[in-house]
């Protein structure tokens, strides 16, 4: 299998790994939503799940993982519902996490393990703990190649950055002990005010922010009168709207008819509609200086500076008013 992605270049894939890509439950991420309902107000926001868990992927294979981790990668998101985030706030889940917390069920249920075992592997062994697999993750503020891919793919996608300046990061990236680090300051900037860009200015830009909260109504009421159940959520964005909507309850598609690109919003603190507040997320990469480790923010006052205001921001939160729906 050969792969060409808009970040990464030309890839030629084979074995286990091109066999999990052409599985359905891999194939399904291609009609998942990354950005849950931002797609319904701005078709242009629509990079999928399978964008990126490919692009995950593709850049552990760069930084020299494992097939086993890039495995990992691969799958790390398989468990996301319909529409992604939005779940979270169906199900009043703060941390964002509902599709973590369904992974294991999921993964056992699906084609995924038997794929796994043709090719000699234990799916357990791979996909339940993912501490070993430290390209792929590491706690906030480090980086990981997850936070790295979703952060370059959404911001190039929706020209925020330029190709070179990706490729420019990506160069400077270096993986040591497994974990990934950068080597200059200059680099690490740019990277934590792209970050910024991604998860302040786009995870919660007031459009995003209406569209998800009326989405997430949307299930809420679709759930209560049993149009929808749980296991609706493991489809995709498509069939779950296909299902409400067939279900001509008047209540239920009158309210999703108010998610629309002709929507307007603006941001006001006194009077709004919505007060919503993400995960806070917060990103300050290590730099390889010297032979040792120093934070970014020990020598930037700048990126002290772009955490401080991230982290008000997110405190904050965001306070969206409908001005025409």
């Amino acid at each position: 299998m050969l792969i060409y992605d808009k970040i990464y270049g030309e890839f030629d894939i084979t074995g286990v790994v091109e066999e999990l890509i052409l599985s359905e439950p891999v194939q399904r991420l291609k009609e998942i939503h990354q950005g849950g309902a931002s797609y319904l107000i701005n078709k242009e926001w629509n990079v999928t799940r399978f964008e990126h868990s490919v692009g995950v992927m593709l850049l552990i294979k760069k930084l020299g993982g494992s097939v086993e981790e890039q495995i990992a990668g691969l799958l790390h998101d398989v468990s996301h519902t319909a529409f992604s985030h939005v779940v979270d706030y169906v199900f009043d889940k703060s941390n964002e996490d509902y599709h973590e917390d369904i992974y294991e069920t999921v993964i056992s249920e699906s084609s995924l393990p038997r794929v796994l075992a043709k090719h000699g592997y234990d799916y357990r062994e791979i996909l339940l703990d993912e501490t070993k697999w430290t390209i792929l993750e590491q706690s906030a503020p480090e980086l990981c190649a997850d936070r790295v891919d979703y952060t370059l793919r959404d911001m190039y996608s929706y020209g925020y950055i330029s190709l070179a300046e990706t490729q420019r990061f990506l160069q400077d990236i270096v993986v040591i002990n497994g974990k990934i680090h950068l080597q200059h300051i200059e680099v690490a900037e740019w990277f934590v005010e792209t970050y910024y860009k991604e998860v302040i200015d786009f995870f919660m830009n007031p459009l995003g922010i209406y569209g998800g909260d009326r989405l997430a109504k949307v299930l809420k009421q679709a759930l209560n009168k049993k149009i929808i159940t749980k296991d609706d959520f493991l489809t995709t964005d498509d069939q779950l709207l296909h299902k409400i909507k067939a279900s001509n309850d008047q209540e239920v598609v009158s309210l999703l008819g108010q998610i629309h690109p002709d929507v307007e919003v603006e941001v006001n603190e006194q009077e709004y509609d919505i007060h919503q507040k993400n995960k806070i997320r917060l990103i300050n990469p290590s730099i390889w200086i010297n032979n040792k480790f120093v934070s970014a923010s020990d020598l930037s006052n700048y990126v002290k500076e772009m955490n401080e205001v991230a982290l008000f921001k997110a405190e904050i939160g965001m306070y969206v008013k409908l001005v025409k729906s």
